[in-house]
C-alpha cells in the first residue's frame, strides 16, 4: 500500500490562513500603539517640572506598566522593590515596603518607610494577588517540608511511612531547581485543579514525565484560548450566574469538553469564578497522557498519595473511595499566598470596606490617592488583562490634577454599597468576581454620574491631553506650581 501523500507545510492552505492573521494582530497592535502611546521623556532630565510625586510599590509588570504611564504624564515616579534589578518583574516579586503613613494638614503627603524618598502625592499598590508558594501540610510529609521545603536525609530516614522521593511546588516545575532528570519518565501526580495544577501537568509532560496524574478536590471550568469566544463571554454586563449563563456552559460542554463531559463542574457556573484558560489540559486527558482523579488527598505514603477518590456530583470532603496513586514525583499545585499590605495604613480599610470591596475595585474609600491596580483583585473574565492598568492609572491621575474630580469618603463607600445592592446575593461576594463588560460599566458611570468628569474622558480613556511640557520654574515647589498650572490653564 502507498503511503500516504503528504501536503508540504508550505502549502498547507491553514498555515497561510494563521500566518495572515498574525500579521494583522501585529500591524493592529502597531496601531494602538500609535494611537494611544503617550511619548515618555527623551531623558530624565526632561522631566523638570513634574506635576506631582507618584510612589509605586511593586515592580512586577502591573507596577512597570503604571509607572510608564506616569512618567509618560508628566509624573515624577519612585518604584519601590525587594528583588535587585535582575529580578523584577512577574508575580512571584515580593515587596518589602514596611510603612507608608500620610503627615497630616491640608496638603498632607505619603511617605514611604523612613521618608528618605521625600514625600508623595499618591501610591500605587501592585503587589499583585500572588506572593510567596503556598505549601500545604499533610501526614506523610518529611518533617518541616510545609515550612522550608527542606529536609535533611539522616531525618527523612527516622520517620515511617512518608513520601521520601521528590516534592515540588507548581512553581518550581519549570525551574532550575528541578532538574530534568527528576522528571523524565517519571511518574508525576499533581495535586491541584486550578490554574497552577493545568500548567504543572503540560510542565511535566514538556519535561518528558512518563504518566501524569492530576488530583482535583473540585472541577474548574476550563475555556479555550480563542479571542472571539473568550470577549462574547467578558461581554456579560454583571459578573455573576444570570438565567442564560446555561448557554455558555452547554455550549462549552458539547464543543470545549466534547469526550470529557465529566469533567465539567457540577457545583459551579461559568459566572462564580475565574476559568483556568487552556487549550490542550482536556486533550490531555481524553488521550489518556494526564489522568484525572476528582478526590481529596489524605495522606502522603512511602509510595504516594492516599485519595479520597469522589464521583462528580459529591463535594469535598464527602464520602468515597480510599485508593493509594502510586507516585515518583509529586507536584502541589496549591497556588500562593495573599501579598500582605500591612504596610497601609488600617484606616486605609474600615469594617465591610477591604479587599475587593473598594471604590471601582481598586482605591481605598478613604482616601482616593492610593490606588490598589490588581493588588484587590478575586476573580473575573476578561479578554486582555492590562488595558485596565492605564486607564485606572489615569484616573489616578486625574485626581490629582483636577481636586474638583475627587470622590470623597462617603461617595466611594456609596458606590461600593449600590454594587453591592445590584449583585446581592452573587456567589463570592459583589466585587469578588467581575466581567470586563462590567468594569466598563464602571467607568461610564464613573463620568456620566459627575459630569464634571466628562473633561477628563479622553484622557483617562485614551490618554489624550496631558503631555510631558517644558514650563518655567525651578526647584523647590515647582511641582505644585505645575499642578496649580494644570488647573488653570486646563492642560488636559
Amino acid at each position: 500500500m502507498a503511503p500516504p501523500i503528504r501536503v508540504p507545510t508550505y502549502l498547507n492552505p491553514m498555515n497561510a490562513v494563521k500566518a495572515i492573521w498574525r500579521i494583522c494582530y501585529i500591524l493592529v497592535q502597531y496601531i494602538i500603539i500609535a494611537v494611544y502611546k503617550a511619548p515618555p521623556p527623551k531623558s530624565p532630565q526632561d522631566l523638570r517640572n513634574p506635576y506631582g510625586r507618584v510612589a509605586v510599590i511593586g515592580a512586577g509588570l502591573t507596577g512597570i506598566s503604571s509607572a510608564a504611564h506616569c512618567i509618560s504624564h508628566n509624573f515624577e515616579v519612585v518604584i519601590f522593590e525587594e528583588s535587585s534589578r535582575s529580578g523584577l518583574g512577574g508575580i512571584w516579586s515580593h515587596t518589602v515596603v514596611t510603612s507608608v503613613k500620610k503627615s497630616g494638614g491640608p496638603e498632607s503627603k505619603w511617605t514611604i518607610n523612613d521618608g528618605a524618598e521625600g514625600a508623595f502625592d499618591a501610591v500605587i499598590v501592585t503587589v499583585g494577588t500572588c506572593g510567596k508558594p503556598k505549601w500545604i501540610d499533610l501526614d506523610g510529609m518529611p518533617k518541616g517540608m510545609a515550612k522550608d521545603s527542606e529536609t535533611s536525609d539522616a531525618d527523612m530516614a527516622k520517620q515511617k511511612d512518608v513520601f521520601k522521593k521528590p516534592i515540588i511546588h507548581s512553581s518550581e516545575l519549570d525551574s532550575d531547581k528541578v532538574s530534568e532528570k527528576t522528571i523524565r519518565g517519571k511518574k508525576v501526580v499533581v495535586i491541584g485543579s486550578g490554574a497552577s495544577g493545568v500548567e504543572a501537568v503540560e510542565a511535566a509532560l514538556h519535561r518528558g514525565a512518563g504518566e501524569v496524574v492530576m488530583i482535583a478536590r473540585t472541577d474548574k471550568w476550563i475555556i479555550p484560548r480563542n479571542i472571539f469566544f473568550d470577549t462574547f463571554l467578558a461581554c456579560q454586563p454583571f459578573g455573576r450566574e444570570m438565567p442564560l449563563s446555561f448557554l455558555w456552559e452547554s455550549f462549552l460542554k458539547n464543543w470545549h469538553y466534547y469526550g470529557v463531559k465529566d469533567l465539567t463542574p457540577a457545583h459551579a457556573g461559568l459566572f462564580e469564578g475565574t476559568p483556568v484558560v487552556n487549550d490542550k489540559f482536556l486533550h490531555h486527558v481524553k488521550d489518556g497522557s494526564c489522568k484525572y482523579v476528582r478526590g481529596d488527598p489524605i495522606r502522603l505514603t512511602s509510595v504516594g498519595v492516599r485519595t479520597n477518590v469522589r464521583d462528580r456530583d459529591t463535594k469535598p470532603g464527602a464520602g468515597g473511595i480510599e485508593k493509594t496513586i502510586d507516585a515518583d514525583v509529586i507536584v502541589l499545585a496549591t497556588g500562593f499566598e495573599r501579598p500582605t499590605i500591612s504596610f497601609l495604613p488600617d484606616s486605609l480599610f474600615p469594617e465591610d470596606y477591604q479587599r475587593p470591596d473598594l471604590y471601582l475595585q481598586n482605591f481605598t474609600t478613604e482616601d482616593w490617592s492610593v490606588l490598589m491596580t490588581n493588588s484587590s483583585y478575586s476573580s473575573g473574565i476578561g479578554t486582555v488583562g492590562h488595558f485596565h492598568i492605564g486607564i485606572y492609572t489615569r484616573i489616578l491621575l486625574t485626581f490629582l490634577l483636577d481636586e474638583n474630580a475627587r470622590p470623597t469618603p462617603k461617595d466611594s463607600k456609596l458606590w461600593v454599597d449600590v454594587v453591592r445592592f445590584i449583585k446581592r446575593g452573587a456567589s463570592g461576594g459583589p466585587l469578588g468576581f467581575f466581567t470586563y463588560a462590567e468594569l466598563t460599566i464602571w467607568l461610564v458611570t464613573f463620568h456620566l454620574l459627575r459630569p464634571d468628569r466628562l473633561r477628563w474622558l479622553f484622557f483617562i480613556m485614551f490618554g489624550w491631553g496631558v503631555r510631558v511640557k517644558e514650563q518655567k520654574g525651578e526647584g523647590e515647589g515647582a511641582g505644585a506650581v505645575a499642578m496649580e498650572r494644570v488647573r488653570k490653564e486646563k492642560v488636559y
